[in-house]
């Protein structure tokens, strides 16, 4: 269910805000909502400390597990071409 949002702003405001929701090619609506949305993303939300604990846990499981570069390439290349047998075996089933 949507609610209607009222915002008192100064005339001069409401111009340059309507200017700019129509450089975008936005509603004014449109604009104040990604305006909202972009604000809120950049606020902080939540406990630092478990966040911090978070980080340091997920940092922890990989520790030491370091994947050789070559041998990465070798097995994505391998399984490239196990698909390309494996459709080109296809076609000839048909």
């Amino acid at each position: 269910m949507s609610k209607r949002l009222q915002v008192v702003v100064a005339d001069d405001e409401l111009e340059r805000y309507s200017r700019t929701a129509d450089a975008a090619g936005l509603t004014m609506s449109e604009w104040v909502r990604q305006a909202m949305k972009s604000a809120e993303r950049q606020t902080s939300s939540g406990d630092v400390e478990a966040k911090l604990a978070a980080i340091r846990k997920a940092v922890s499981h990989g520790a030491g597990d370091e994947v050789d570069i070559d041998t990465m390439l070798a097995e994505t290349e391998a399984g490239y071409l196990a698909d390309i047998e494996a459709g080109m075996s296809g076609a000839d089933d048909s």
